[in-house]
This record gives C-alpha cells, structure tokens and sequence, in this order.
C-alpha cells in the first residue's frame, strides 16, 4: 500500500506542478487551430456563425471579409500568447475581449442554435456550448497571474491564510 501512496502522491505534485501550464498551452492551441482554420474561406465550420455575430456586434460596420480576417488574428494572437506563456496578462485581457463575441451568440442567435429536435443544439450550438470550458480554462489561467491589475496582489489562499487543505492528498 505504501508504493501505491508513493505514486498517488507523485501523480498529485505533477499535476500541481504541470496541470495549469498543460491547460494553458492546451487552450492556446485550441485558440491558435481554430484562428487558423478562419483565415481559409470555406474551412472553419464557425466562419458563417462568425461573420453574422460580428455583423451583430458591430451593427454592420465592419464587412464580413474583414471580420473574419481580424478575429482570424485575434484568436492566432492569443494562442501563440498562451502557447509561448509570454505576455500572458495582455492575452488574458484579449481572451477576455474575444469572450464576448465568442459566447454572443447564445444571446444573439439562439433560436439558431438551438433549433435541432426537441430544441436540441445544433451543430453550431454544440461548437458555442464547448467555448463555455474555453471560458472557464481562461479564468483558471488568469487566477495564476500576480493581480490582473496592475499594482495589485492576488489574494492569500486558503493555506497561506492558515486554513486547512481541501485537496484529496494529505501532504504531512
């Protein structure tokens, strides 16, 4: 029983040690693929979704060819931030900028998105429900960065405050 201890607790510091870095450049490589796909007419199946939300946001001040050229950017941009792990508070606030128009359509074109049997999601709705974990990897991202404001310090945690753990592992 004590090897299998030895292991657990080995597993657990790697993924102390590793997990949010892996769920960071995890995220910018999600970010980067698909900013990619956008910058090929035709291939991302979110280019239409894409181009109608920014119409929206917009009120139809910014072409769709040009729209998806600048989010195409934006989102290569904030993945190779993340990817690289350098500047990571200016993709933090990007990532937050692109939440908004990445999560809109819920608001904005619901009916399309979930208009399958039963008001089941379609495959456009299935594609903006998964930004919902893109969503919540951002803010566990950002909750490792010294202060989001600047001249600020992150709180204390649990443990620094002299609380108990409440991880699954004892450590002592």
């Amino acid at each position: 029983m004590s090897a299998l201890h030895t292991l657990d607790a080995a597993i657990h510091r790697f993924l102390v040690d590793h997990s949010i870095q892996l769920l960071r450049i995890a995220v910018g490589l999600v970010f980067l693929l698909f900013g990619l796909l956008k910058f090929f007419p035709d291939v991302s199946p979110a280019e239409e979704l894409t181009i109608k939300t920014t119409d929206a946001l917009s009120f139809d001040l910014v072409p769709g060819h040009i729209a998806i050229v600048l989010i195409a950017s934006l989102e290569c941009i904030i993945g190779l931030l993340l990817i690289t792990g350098r500047f990571l508070r200016v993709a933090i606030y990007l990532l937050a900028g692109q939440l908004v128009g990445i999560l809109a359509p819920l608001v904005l074109f619901t009916g399309r998105l979930f208009d399958g049997p039963h008001n089941a999601p379609t495959l456009e709705g299935q594609y903006v429900i998964k930004d919902i974990i893109l969503v919540a990897s951002g803010f566990v991202v950002a909750s490792t960065l010294p202060g989001l404001v600047p001249g600020t310090e992150p709180a204390a945690s649990a443990q620094q405050r002299g609380q108990p753990r409440t991880d699954w592992t004892d450590r002592s």
